[in-house]
Parts: structure tokens; sequence; C-alpha cells
């Protein structure tokens, strides 16, 4: 079928009266019918993700409903009975988007678990393999704006599917006619006949205890700080403050305008923990209560940022810097506690730090670099613990404010990290230092490291186009220096090749070392229409670090210049 053919079927399709008027409003936008149809929503490893909406390109029950119905084709030649867990976030149409998978899988013979209440990501992780489900679904555009939603796949490891069973899933999805070929049965009908099931609370308190297992403060060591702590209007306040109060964080200030879950995002209008303007409301409240210590998760809470009173100011830390922060605390604890275990690991993706090596090199700790996306974080895991060899791993971080210290659950965990920086910042408060301090202790001890992350945006059609064009070029005329510093080494992740004992599969990245340790990565999103351009610079101190990334970046920028 081409566009306007598409269009016309959804047309006559389609019983939602929502969807049908938007449908019908667009009949002589030639522009809107082509932007809804121009292709189907894409599905890969991190399942679907776009804009809430009528048409083959956007979120809405039918796309979920035929990814539903692939699903279920694909399990069924894997699984004589198998079952899936369900998991849904604060977002717009997220529950209504759950209850039709759930309905599409009874209406297939296949068990659905679903949480009766919204719960973080990392809690569909842990109930996949708590219940001993064949996979997992989560309804969550993570991070992205409030017109955004999602669909994510977990295998029966609790890991989001690896790059084959995208594949296998992708071409079952293709098979599927979006309306005829789906087979559908109502939530509330499939519940009522024991086709489906609430996830029981017992459940939630075996992941706690989990998350809890991961402490490393001793229990008399002071934890008389203030915390302010927001949800983002996101599924992090199911979790986040009882998992902190039942661990002695019993001083926390939640603002009263992000409390509640609500997918209109009212008062963050990009909920990203990453982007400074999302955590104004919290950093109004943390100052308001003289609080130490501002956490912020994501909606679907897999991801946390932070802020740390630093004299009269707040300092927001990025995702590298926790991460550093981080690794050191946890080898620093394990070790003092005699629990490091023989041959310990890290795991870090390809465009986070280079400074997590050396840090990991000072406690014997071996890092392995992997693809961008926690779900290679979470299959490094599941291997280690195929090889009975689970208890090696320690940490795993991505820049992108992902952290992870145990192998109860194999996705980023913002419940975890959550208590891990708190006991962070206690354990160094104790010791007369913030954490500015003891960053820059880091920093004087293993070099100073600059990095940042910069976003081009390519919308549409053409936009796509556009970006893959730019990437090809680059392959075709690489760069023989960046900011006045020669690439010494290039490597294209589209060559499937092993590094070191990883291998990794094919993937649309292009990395340079440059001379002086710096470094410069770029890839396509893979949830958002924008190229994304990762710098790190290192120097002898922190001068000479930023001067050599201001360069880099704009080197990079002149790159985009006629974009």
């Amino acid at each position: 079928m081409n566009i306007q053919e598409k269009y016309e079927y959804w047309l006559a399709q389609v019983r939602d009266e929502q969807l049908l008027a938007e449908l019908q409003d667009i009949t002589n936008d030639r522009a809107a019918i082509e932007d809804r149809f121009y292709r189907d929503l894409e599905f890969g490893t991190g399942g679907l993700r776009g804009v809430l909406g009528a048409g083959s390109n956007r979120m809405n029950i039918y796309t979920v409903a035929k990814a539903t119905q692939g699903l279920v084709n694909y399990l069924k030649g894997r699984y004589a009975k198998p079952s899936v867990a369900i998991a849904y976030d604060s977002r717009i149409n997220s529950r209504l988007f759950a209850e039709e998978a759930a309905g599409v899988l009874a209406a297939n013979g296949i068990m659905a678990h679903i949480y009766k209440q919204l719960m973080p990501t990392p809690a569909l992780s842990f109930a996949v393999r708590q219940l001993k489900c064949s996979g997992g679904i989560v309804i969550t555009a993570s991070h992205n704006p409030a017109q955004y939603n999602g669909y994510k796949v977990y295998g029966a490891d609790g890991c989001q599917i690896t790059t084959e069973a995208a594949a296998e899933i992708l071409a079952e999805i293709e098979r599927v006619d979006t309306f005829a070929g789906v087979r559908r049965m109502d939530f509330a009908a499939a519940l009522g006949e024991g086709k489906v099931r609430y996830i029981a609370s017992s459940v939630v308190d075996d992941y706690l205890r989990a998350v809890s297992g991961e402490s490393l403060l001793p229990a008399a060591a002071a934890r008389d700080m203030a915390i302010v702590y927001t949800p983002l209007n996101g599924t992090g306040i199911s979790c986040v403050p009882r998992c902190l109060t039942e661990n002695g964080f019993n001083n926390i200030t939640i603002p009263a305008e992000q409390r509640e879950p609500d997918g209109n995002f009212p008062t963050c209008p990009y909920p990203n923990p990453e982007v400074k303007e999302a955590l104004a409301v919290g950093l109004q409240c943390a100052r308001e209560v003289g609080a130490d210590l501002l956490l912020a998760t994501d909606p679907d809470c897999d991801r946390v940022g932070a802020a740390v009173k630093n004299g009269e100011e707040y300092a927001l830390v990025s995702g590298n810097e926790m991460g550093v922060l981080l690794l050191d605390f946890i080898c620093r604890m394990r070790q003092t506690a005699g629990t490091m275990p023989d041959s310990p690991l890290a795991i870090k993706t390809i465009v986070t730090t280079p400074m997590a090596a050396k840090v990991a090199a000072h406690y014997g700790v071996e890092i392995i670099d992997v693809l961008t996306g926690f779900k290679f974080i979470g299959e490094q895991i599941g291997l280690l613990e195929q090889n009975g060899e689970a208890e090696r791993y320690i940490f795993g971080f991505e820049e992108s404010y992902g952290y992870l210290s145990g192998s109860f659950v194999r996705d980023k965990d913002a419940v975890n990290a959550s208590l891990l920086i708190c006991e962070l910042f206690a354990w160094h408060k104790q010791r007369g230092r913030g954490l500015v301090e003891a960053l820059a202790e880091l920093y004087e001890k293993f070099g100073f490291y600059n990095s940042r992350l910069l976003n081009f945006g390519f919308a549409g059609a053409a936009g796509q186009a556009k970006m893959q064009a730019f990437m090809q070029r680059l392959r075709q005329q690489p760069p023989a220096e960046i900011g006045g510093r020669a690439v010494l080494e290039s490597r294209d992740y589209l060559i499937e090749e092993n590094y070191g004992k990883v291998r990794l599969p094919k993937s649309d990245v292009l990395r340079y070392w440059l001379f002086g340790g710096c470094e410069v990565a770029v890839r396509p999103s893979g949830t958002e229409p924008k190229l994304k351009v990762y710098i790190t610079a290192v120097g002898a101190d922190k001068p000479e670090s930023e001067a050599a990334a201001n360069r880099i970046e704009a080197a990079v920028q002149s790159w985009f210049d006629d974009e």
C-alpha cells in the first residue's frame, strides 16, 4: 500500500472515536498524512517509541496491539506455555496500552501478569525473573516529552531483547495486519476469566528487599542528611521514598507539584534528569528546605539525576561524574568490608567516560565496554550468570544517568541508584567533604576529564534521510583531526568485530581517538530524531581539559553548519 492507501485503510477500520476524529481532521493535509503513514513505527531493541496519535507512525492502541500480536507469534514459536509480565508508567495512555497488550496476550492463550499500579521499569525486569515469565512488556517513553509513549520488550532473562530477538519479533510484526491480523480480548473480561492476573504486592516487597541487599553503608553510620526527592510526576513515587526510608534516610521532602503521577508533566515539559530545566522545581524546593542532596528520577524510574549543596548554590552531578564516584565508593566499601569478589568486573558503555577504566584499575577491577544501551550491560550480567560467575559483577553504568550494582535486575535501576547515591553522600559527609570535593580528589588522582553531549535534531522523513547521509559522509570522508588534535584511531561499529573479550553486534556508531587521550563518538539516537555526539577531553588540570573540550566542540559544531 502507498501512503494514501494506508491512510484510507485506517480511516475505514479505526473504531476509536478520538483517533478516528484525528484522521478525519487531516483529510486534506497531505503533509500530516505523510508524517503519520510514511512508515510503520520502528521496532528495534528498544521496542517502539513515538508520538501519540493516529497512524502507523504513531503510538496508539492499534500499533500496540499489532506489536503484541507479533510478540505472541514469536513466543509461541519458542515456548510451550509462554507467559508475560507487564508494567507501565504515568504517561498518557500508558495504562490503556498495558491493558490492550494484556488483552491481546489473553486472546492468544498467553497468561499476562500485570502490575495493578504503575511501577518502575526495573520492577518489571525483576518480575519477569521472579515469576519465571517468557518475556516482559513495559509501556514507557522514558524521559521523552509528554506527547511520546513507548513499548519495550524484555526477554525471559529480564533484560531488554537482543538485536537478534528484535529482528525476529519485527519479522513477526510485519506479517500481522494491523486490524484483521490481531486477536483481541477485553481486559476486564480477561481478568475476570483468570487469563490476566495482577502481580502480587509480595513481588514488590521482594524487589525492594533485593535493592536493600545492595546497601554498602554500615548500619551504625550516620544518615542525618536532608534529601529532596522528585519523581517528576512518574513511577518513582511508588518505590524510591519507601526504599530510602527503610534504609534509614528519613528526612525526605517531595515537591507537591511533582509528587503525583501525571503524564502531562505540567511543571517539567521535558522530564529528563540530564537536563537542568527538569530539575528546576526540585532545586527550588531544595533551596527552601536547605537540603543537602537533590534526587530526580525520570518517569519510568530507571535513571536518576542528582544535585548537591555546594556553598550557597547547588552543583549538578553529571552521569559520568556520578558513575565514577559510585564506582570508587563501591570498590572502597567492598574492599573494606572484605566482600570484593575474586576477579571483580565493572561494565560501561563505549560512550561513557574512560576515567572509569582508571578508577577500576586502581582497585584491581576489570572493566569492559559494551554498546550504548543498558541492555548490553544486562546481557553481560546474564553471560556471567550462565558461566557461574555472577558474583564477579560489582557495577555497571552509562553516561545517561543509568546505574546498577546488583544482578537482581537486568536493567538500569534508579531505585538502586538512589539508595547508593544517598549512602555515597552520607559516607563522604561523615568524613567532612561533599561530593564536589570528593570528585575533585578523583580528578587530582586520575586526571581531569571533561565530558559533553551534543544533540542535533533531524525531524521527519526528510530529517531521517539527512541524518543517514551525514553518517555516510563521515564514513566516506573521515576526519584527520578534530579541534586541532590528530585522529590517532577510528572505529566503525557497523563493522562487526570482537573488541577484547566482548563481541559487539553491528551498530551505527563512529568513534575517534584523538591525540592526548581525547575521544569523540557519533551515533543516531535510538529513541529520538536526533544525532548525538559525545566528547571527552582530558587535561592536566580543569582549565586545560575545558579548553580542549571547547576546541573539539567548536569543530564538531562546524560539521553541522550547512545541515
